[in-house]
């Protein structure tokens, strides 16, 4: 009978229990996530925007050459003990990058004169003094880093002697003598260089390349145009080039005539007096 009231003492129907969400076994009682685990999910965010000076790399890469040299010079004034690390740790310079040096120098120093004067005039020589002076200077510095026994190639030491000889023939000739004392010494200086490049050359395979590099006239040209401050430096290549003549047997060893002419005039102290050679472009 569908009208009749259930009697308490009836037992509960099953199948129309099971339908309560609770009981129902196609829904898992697993536990909701903890706020902590939803938190690791979070995006991370970034601090808040604010000036901060650049790490060293970057500032490095900012510098020019001009100022990494001054910072470096101001280190090293304010820790000397960092001087020696740093000259043992810096690449050795090469004679193309000091000749560029040098040659930065020397335009200075030609840059510097004053229009409409006499370059060799007292005035002159008044306005441009602190840039010959530092052109000398790095004259001076530069050499004995290209000379033996710091350096072993003899062939490189010529090659920067010959020019920086040629850079000296370059600077003026002072109307004042006593304005030509950095020239002259200079000359002085330069002169003890060739003398220990070529001696030390003749001490390998008898200092042939001097000769057959044509080393022998470029010497003596350059003596001439020195007005003769390079004669210590000529008469050691005498010395060699008489030490290779007794090596050859007194007969060239297959050296050509003109070089066998230049040799006699050499060692007979006649050479040069037919070139004509000037004393510069001053």
């Amino acid at each position: 009978m569908s009208g009749r009231k259930r009697k308490a003492s009836e037992e509960p129907d099953n199948d129309r229990m099971s339908l309560s969400p609770t009981a129902s076994p196609s829904i898992s009682t697993r536990a909701l996530p903890s706020s902590s685990i939803q938190r690791t999910f979070k995006r991370t965010r970034t601090g808040a925007a604010g000036g901060r000076p650049l790490p060293l790399p970057r500032l490095l890469e900012t510098l020019s050459a001009d100022d990494m040299r001054q910072l470096l010079q101001n280190v090293c004034d304010q820790h000397p003990e960092l001087q020696q690390e740093i000259v043992t740790k810096a690449p050795r310079p090469s004679i193309e990058s000091t000749l560029s040096v040098l040659s930065k120098y020397e335009d200075d120093f030609r840059e510097a004169f004053p229009l409409g004067n006499r370059p060799t005039s007292d005035y002159a020589y008044n306005r441009v003094r602190q840039h010959l002076s530092q052109l000398i200077e790095a004259l001076r510095d530069y050499t004995p880093h290209f000379l033996p026994p710091h350096e072993t190639q003899h062939m490189l030491s010529l090659n920067y002697l010959d020019t920086v000889t040629n850079i000296i023939h370059r600077l003026p000739n002072w109307d004042t003598y006593q304005h030509q004392r950095h020239k002259n010494e200079a000359y002085d200086e330069v002169a003890k260089a060739w003398a220990l490049v070529i001696r030390e050359a003749t001490k390998r395979a008898g200092g042939f390349h001097l000769q057959f590099g044509g080393w022998d006239q470029k010497l003596v040209e350059h003596n001439q145009k020195s007005g003769g401050r390079l004669e210590e430096a000529v008469n050691e290549l005498k010395t060699a080039l008489g030490f290779n003549q007794a090596a050859l047997g007194g007969s060239g060893g297959g050296v050509s005539e003109e070089r066998a002419n230049i040799r006699q005039q050499l060692f007979s102290g006649t050479y040069g007096q037919e070139l004509g050679v000037g004393n510069g472009r001053w």
